[in-house]
């Protein structure tokens, strides 16, 4: 369990062992101070908030989206686990 704060309060975050790649990277980032600053650039109302990108630092928002570490990981697809309302989730690129 992870605390987030945020300007609009703490966010508590479930970090699941069936996805150790993806929860070691998210702590490892926060550790290092990555998402320090940065903003929820995507909201899309009763879907989804999108954030975590350094691009967002910057005062151009076009550019909001397409930043990132410098680096991927594989996914980590597991049919027990679904993204319900709540889920945290990392942006992938495409198939």
């Amino acid at each position: 369990v992870v605390t987030m704060t945020t300007k609009f309060g703490d966010m508590v975050l479930l970090l699941h062992e069936q996805t150790p790649k993806h929860k070691e990277n998210f702590i490892k980032l926060t550790q290092e101070g990555f998402y320090n600053g940065t903003t929820f650039h995507r909201i899309i109302k009763n879907f989804m908030i999108q954030g975590g990108d350094p691009n967002s630092k910057d005062s151009i928002p076009r550019n909001d989206g397409q930043g990132g570490p410098g680096y991927t990981i594989p996914a980590e697809f597991r049919p027990e686990l679904k993204h319900d309302k709540g889920a945290l989730a990392a942006a992938r690129l495409g198939d």
